[in-house]
């Protein structure tokens, strides 16, 4: 039982440490789960669906950051 236990610790880290929820993608992005849902569906970031479950790569969802920090100074410079 120790294994076992030890796998399911293991994989938690690697979920963890590569994917995000769509909540926690959506509190990262500081958007909506409905602006969420929109970016996916017009191709703008890729989520793993797994039954009823969606998870996201924290890799894509840093990267949406970073362009929406760009989009934001380049289209509201005074805000």
């Amino acid at each position: 039982m120790g294994k076992a236990n030890g796998k399911k610790r293991k994989a938690i880290i690697l979920l963890e440490q590569y994917f995000l929820t769509t909540e926690e993608a959506a509190v990262f992005l500081g958007i909506s789960k409905q602006a969420l849902s929109s970016l996916v569906k017009r191709g703008k970031l890729e989520r793993v669906e797994k039954g009823k479950i969606n998870l996201f790569f924290k890799a894509d969802i840093e990267k949406r950051k970073e362009e929406q920090l760009i989009l934001r100074r380049k289209y509201r410079p005074y805000t």
